[in-house]
């Protein structure tokens, strides 16, 4: 397998932008989906963005990159793997986290529930580049190897 290392990580790669694209554009979406009225014309538009975004391109793009990711891991060997490892792994895992998180408050505007302010999902609009930003510190400098 370590013959196609190069194909692989081009693979892992191209699927990280694709979930990062839709990971820091979904939350954008609920921002302006919140100034809409429930059941309107608008509403039923941004939960048909929403939906394709979410099932065509993010949950897609995760997949693939959790699998590619964990060959590139096997091909380098876990047991070479440092600690920046270990971080960059806690990070996917929240984003994997927050990528749930995305799909439940999907639920809540389909049923005309969401509690939460533009305000609120501004914020959560950060929370992807954060976790985006620890994790490719851990993956380019390697610090504490």
């Amino acid at each position: 397998m370590s013959e196609y290392y190069e194909w692989i990580k081009v693979v892992h790669i191209l699927a990280v932008i694709s979930w990062m694209a839709g990971m820091l554009y979904l939350p954008r979406l609920y921002v302006y989906h919140t100034r809409v009225a429930v059941g309107s014309e608008a509403d039923k538009i941004f939960q048909e963005m929403e939906r394709k975004l979410l099932r065509v391109i993010i949950n897609p793009a995760m997949i693939i990159t959790i699998i590619f990711g964990l060959m590139l891991a096997y091909i380098y060997g876990f047991v070479a793997l440092g600690i920046w490892f270990h971080i960059k792994m806690t990070a996917v895992a929240l984003l994997t986290a927050f990528h749930g998180l995305l799909a439940r408050w999907r639920k809540n505007f389909i049923a005309g529930e969401n509690k939460y302010s533009e305000k609120f999902f501004r914020i959560m609009n950060e929370v992807p580049t954060v976790l985006m930003i620890i994790a490719v510190i851990m993956v380019i400098v390697k610090p504490f190897e």
